[in-house]
C-alpha cells in the first residue's frame, strides 16, 4: 500500500526545498551540484536484504547518522534493528540516498523506479556489469540500461561499495570501515572498495572526511566526483587513486576547479605494467592506456603522482597541514649522524635537495648549539640540548628558511616509555608557531609515530610523518602540485585502421607543416636514378622504399657518391629508393614522436634519438599542445641535454630551431587528428645552424 503522500508521484516542490533546507540547516555547509543529496543526504534507504544491506543500517547508525533511515525488505520485519517497510511505495518520502543491494537485473528496474520518484541517487553495489564483459557479453548492454534507467538521478557503481561521508556520519557502507567523525579533512575516491576499505584503517592520523568508491563509473565519474566534493570547505585535499580516465573534460575542469579553489590533488595511478592494465580492464572496464600518456596527462593537470599507498597517505597528510610546496629544497636535523646520513641517500633518488646553509641559519644555530656541533644539512645535532624543549626549538628553528620548503626533525618516540621525548614534541609545535614555516616530525619506522602525538602535532600545524621514504615521497609529490595547463588536451580519434606512409610520402606531408627534410627524390629505374643524381648534391642517403626497419635489412646506405648510386640502389633490391641529399652532421640526434593514446590523447615524446634509442630510454612526454616553453623544458630534462648546450666545448645545438620542428610536428597532429595512429622523426640531426629531420614514419587511417 503506498504512503499517503502519494509516493508514486514526485513530490511538491515547495515541499522538498523545505526538506532540503532543514536538512541543510542541520548538516552544515552544502555541496552543490547534482550530488549534494545523495552524498549529504537528510534520509537513507537501504533495500535488500543478508549481511550487506544489514551492514550498511549498522554502519549508518553506528556513526551517529541523524537522518532517518528506511530499510526496504518484501518479506523482513526488521533489518538491523529498525523496522522494514515492505516496498518502496510504503516509504514516507523519496529518500536522498539510496543503496541498492540487489541482483543486477532488479538493480535496473530499481533506479528507474528511483529516478521516477525523484530520489536523490544511488549506489548500485551488484557486479556482473561491464566489467565481467569478457565473461558474460550482457554486461555491456546491461550498464547502459542502468544508465538510461537513471536518467538525471546520479548513481555510483555499479559494481561498488559506496561512500562515507566522516563529516556528518552520513554512509552508505555494507562493510567495516575505520573512519571516524572529523570536523574537517581529507577526501579519498577510488575505483577499488577493497582498497577504501583497507585506506580506512589506516593508523598514520590522517583525518578522512569522505572516502567515495566509484566502480564502474557507469554514469557518475570519478571526476565528477571529485568536483562536487570541492564545493565543501571542509575538504582540505583529495586523493584519487585511478585506474583509468574516462571523460578528459571532466578532469581538466576538475584540475581547473581545485586550483582555483586552492584545494590540492594528489593521485595514485595503476596500469604501468601490462598485467595491471589487464587487471583493471577486468576489474571496472577502464581503459589503462598508456603509463606514458597518464603521467603526461596528471603532469599537464597539475596533480602530483605517487606510487605507493603509505606515500598517497603521506601525502595527504602533509597537504592537509601544510598544502603544495613551492619548491624542492628540503633542511634535516637529527639528534644521531646515522639519520642524516640515511635521509641524505634516501633523498638521492627523490630530486629533493639539500641546500648549503644560509650565514643566517649558521649564526641561530650556533647561538643555540654551541661550537661542538659542526653545521651542515643534514643536521646531526647531537644531544647537548635535548630535554630542553626551548634550545631545541631554537636549533630546530634554524634549520628553517624562506628558501627551506619542508624542515624534518627525525624523532623516534619509544614504544616503552616515551615520557622523555615531550620535549621533542613541544619543540616541534614551538617551531612551528614562532616561525610559520613548514616543519615536519619524521619517525624513520612507521610504529615509532604514536597516534596521539601524531594528532597533537598535526592540531598545531606540524606534519607528523610516520616513515623515512614516505617523507621524502610525499614532500616530492607536494612540490609537483602547480597550476594545470589551460589548454585542452587533443582529443584521440575512437575509431583508427592505420597504414603505414613511406618515408618520402611522410615526410612530404611533414614538410608540408614546415618540419625542416632533405632534399630528395623517389626513383624506380635508371633513368629517374639519373635524374635524381642532377637534381640533388652528393654526397646521397640511399634508401629502400617500403620497408618498416630498413637499417636491420641493410637498406640504408650512406655517403654514396653519385657514380655509385645505380649500383647500391640494385643491392637493396626494393622496387624504388629514396635518393635524398646528406644531412650535415649535428651535435646531437633527437627523437620526435606523437602517438595516439585512446584513453590520454596524443603523447608527444621527445628523446635521444638514433639507432640506439631503445636503449638509451631517455625520453620526456607530455601531451598535445604542448607550448615553446614547455618543450623547451622538457629538452632540459633529458640526459642529453648537455649535448645540446654544448658539451665540453663544443658547439651547442640551435634550440629554437629544435623547438619550432616539434611545433610544426604538433601542427601535422592537429590537422590529423582524426585520422593520425603516429608520426615520429628518428633522428632529428641538430646542429648549431638548424635541425632537419632524416628520417620519418607516419601511422594514420586512409580515406
Amino acid at each position: 500500500m503506498r504512503g499517503s503522500n502519494g509516493f508514486g508521484t514526485a513530490p511538491a516542490k515547495s515541499s522538498a526545498t523545505s526538506f532540503r533546507a532543514i536538512c541543510c540547516a542541520r548538516l552544515g555547509p552544502d555541496v552543490t551540484g547534482d550530488l549534494a543529496r545523495l552524498l549529504r543526504p537528510a534520509s537513507i534507504a537501504v533495500i535488500g536484504g543478508g549481511a550487506w544491506c544489514e551492514q550498511v543500517v549498522r554502519q549508518a547508525s553506528g556513526m551517529g547518522y541523524a537522518g532517518a533511515i528506511w530499510p526496504v525488505h518484501p518479506r523482513a520485519d526488521t533489518i538491523a534493528g529498525l523496522p522494514a517497510f515492505a516496498c518502496m511505495g510504503d516509504l514516507p518520502g523519496a529518500p536522498d540516498a539510496v543503496f541498492i543491494g540487489v541482483n543486477r537485473d532488479a538493480t535496473v528496474g530499481l533506479v528507474r523506479d528511483l529516478a521516477q520518484v525523484r530520489a536523490g541517487g544511488a549506489v548500485c553495489f551488484a557486479s556482473g556489469f561491464a566489467e565481467a564483459r569478457a565473461e558474460d557479453a550482457r554486461g555491456d548492454d546491461l550498464q547502459a540500461q542502468l544508465v538510461a534507467a537513471a536518467g538525471d538521478m546520479p548513481i555510483l557503481g555499479p559494481n561498488c561499495y559506496g561512500f562515507i561521508n566522516a563529516l556528518d556520519g552520513a554512509l552508505l557502507w555494507p562493510d567495516q570501515h575505520g573512519c571516524a567523525r572529523v570536523d574537517r579533512g581529507v577526501a579519498i575516491l577510488t575505483q577499488s572498495s577493497n582498497i577504501a576499505i583497507n585506506l580506512t584503517m589506516q593508523k598514520r592520523a590522517l583525518p578522512i572526511a569522505y572516502t567515495i568508491t566509484c566502480g564502474n563509473m557507469a554514469q557518475t565519474s570519478q571526476a565528477q566526483i571529485a568536483t562536487a566534493l570541492l564545493d565543501d570547505p571542509r575538504v582540505t585535499a583529495i586523493g584519487l587513486h585511478i585506474e583509468g580516465f574516462s571523460d578528459l573534460r571532466a578532469w581538466e575542469a576538475l584540475a581547473q576547479k581545485a586550483h582555483a579553489k586552492g584545494v590540492p590533488l594528489v593521485a595514485i595511478k595503476v596500469g604501468a605494467s601490462d598485467q595491471a592494465q589487464v587487471a583493471t580492464v577486468s576489474h571496472t572496464a577502464s581503459l589503462a592506456g598508456s603509463d606514458a600518456g597518464a603521467q603526461a596527462f596528471l603532469d599537464r593537470l597539475g596533480i602530483a603522482r605517487v606510487g605507493s599507498l603509505p606515500a598517497f597517505i603521506e601525502t595527504l597528510k602533509l597537504l592537509h597541514c601544510a598544502g603544495p610546496l613551492t619548491s624542492k629544497n628540503i633542511a634535516s636535523i637529527s639528534c644521531s649522524g646515522g639519520e642524516a646520513s640515511l635521509i641524505a641517500d634516501m633523498a638521492m633518488a627523490t630530486g629533493l635537495t639539500f641546500p648549503p646553509l644560509t650565514q643566517s641559519q649558521r649564526t641561530q644555530l650556533a647561538g643555540a648549539l654551541g661550537p661542538m656541533v659542526a653545521l651542515n644539512n643534514p643536521l646531526d645535532y647531537h644531544t647537548y640540548i635535548w630535554r630542553d624543549h626551548v634550545k631545541m626549538a631554537a636549533a630546530w628553528a634554524g634549520m628553517t628558511g624562506p628558501d627551506i620548503a619542508m624542515t624534518f626533525s627525525i624523532v623516534d618516540y619509544p614504544t616503552t616509555d616515551a615520557t622523555d621525548w615531550e620535549c621533542a614534541t613541544q619543540a616541534a609545535l614551538d617551531v612551528r608557531a614562532q616561525t610559520g614555516a613548514h616543519f615536519a616530525m619524521v619517525a624513520s619506522l612507521p610504529e615509532l609515530m604514536p597516534l596521539d602525538v601524531a594528532a597533537r602535532l598535526m592540531t598545531g600545524g606540524v606534519v607528523p610523518f610516520m616513515g623515512i621514504p614516505e617523507a621524502l615521497a610525499a614532500t616530492h609529490a607536494a612540490a609537483q602540485i602547480g597550476p594545470p595547463d589551460p589548454k585542452p588536451v587533443l582529443l584521440p580519434s575512437a575509431h583508427l585502421n592505420p597504414q603505414t606512409l613511406d618515408e618520402a610520402t611522410a615526410k612530404a606531408a611533414l614538410a608540408a607543416h614546415g618540419v625542416p627534410v632533405p632534399a630528395n627524390r623517389v626513383a624506380r629505374d635508371a633513368d629517374e636514378i639519373a635524374q635524381a643524381i642532377v637534381a640533388l648534391s652528393p654526397p646521397y642517403a640511399v634508401k629502400g622504399v617500403g620497408l618498416a626497419h630498413k637499417s636491420e635489412h641493410g637498406a640504408v646506405r650512406l655517403g654514396v657518391a653519385a657514380a655509385d648510386v645505380t649500383t647500391v640502389a640494385a643491392e637493396i633490391g626494393t622496387d624504388a629508393v629514396l635518393i635524398e641529399e646528406m644531412a650535415p652532421g649535428g651535435v646531437a640526434e633527437l627523437l620526435i614522436g606523437v602517438t595516439c593514446d585512446p584513453a590520454h590523447g596524443f603523447v608527444l615524446t621527445l628523446g635521444a634519438g638514433g639507432v640506439l634509442t631503445e636503449v638509451l630510454r631517455d625520453t620526456v612526454s607530455m601531451l598535445v599542445p604542448a607550448d615553446g616553453t614547455a618543450i623547451e623544458t622538457a629538452l632540459n630534462r633529458l640526459r642529453c641535454a648537455p649535448l645540446l648546450l654544448g658539451y665540453r666545448r663544443k658547439p651547442a645545438a640551435n634550440l629554437v630551431a629544435i623547438v619550432d620542428t616539434v611545433q610544426a610536428v604538433q601542427s601535422y597532429v592537429v590537422a590529423n587528428a582524426d585520422s593520425l595512429a603516429e608520426v615520429e622523426i628518428n633522428p632529428l640531426i641538430c646542429t648549431p645552424d638548424g635541425a632537419i629531420a632524416v628520417d620519418a614514419l607516419i601511422r594514420k587511417t586512409m580515406p
